[in-house]
């Protein structure tokens, strides 16, 4: 089992939301799609505290008052592992993008985040960041590819 972060840095005054293009590691999983940003849980912290910290590492912006909107499982996702993954939005943050080692950063238009080359379950839920409810989800995949999903809204 692994716990994540998953953050979605958004800027409301332009309407647009950093993602970060999977281009730069080897055997990258994840190689080649676009991804909010995040990662895995370090020793003792909190869903906040892992999602600023990783947001900090992969782009150099500092967020404050992330906001959690749901929580996804993601059944061996990897073939390997059980993917428990936190879900946040970030409005305030200071800072410079760095040049990441995970990716190419990028500001998206929101209306356009859907058009990227997501995995197929970030097309169904990205929509959901911009409602006022929170989620319980589980998006089930088998070798990489979507097979469906159930979710609970609250």
């Amino acid at each position: 089992m692994k716990l994540a972060t998953l953050c979605y840095v958004i800027d409301k005054k332009n309407q647009k939301t950093l993602m970060i293009h999977r281009v730069k590691k080897e055997n990258d999983y994840h190689e080649g799609k676009w991804n909010g940003l995040g990662g895995k849980f370090g020793v003792g912290e909190s869903p906040e505290e892992c999602a600023i910290r990783e947001v900090f590492e992969e782009s150099g912006l500092t967020i404050k008052e992330p906001k959690m909107h749901g929580f996804i499982s993601f059944p061996n996702f990897d073939g390997i592992h059980d993917w428990y993954v936190f879900i946040f939005t970030a409005v305030s943050f200071d800072g410079q993008l760095i040049d990441s080692n995970e990716g190419v950063l990028e500001w998206i238009p929101n209306d356009k985040l859907t058009s990227l080359n997501l995995w197929d379950g970030d097309k169904i839920f990205i929509g959901w960041l911009f409602q006022e409810k929170f989620f319980s989800a589980k998006f089930k995949y088998e070798n990489g590819k979507f097979i469906d999903y159930e979710v609970f809204f609250y």
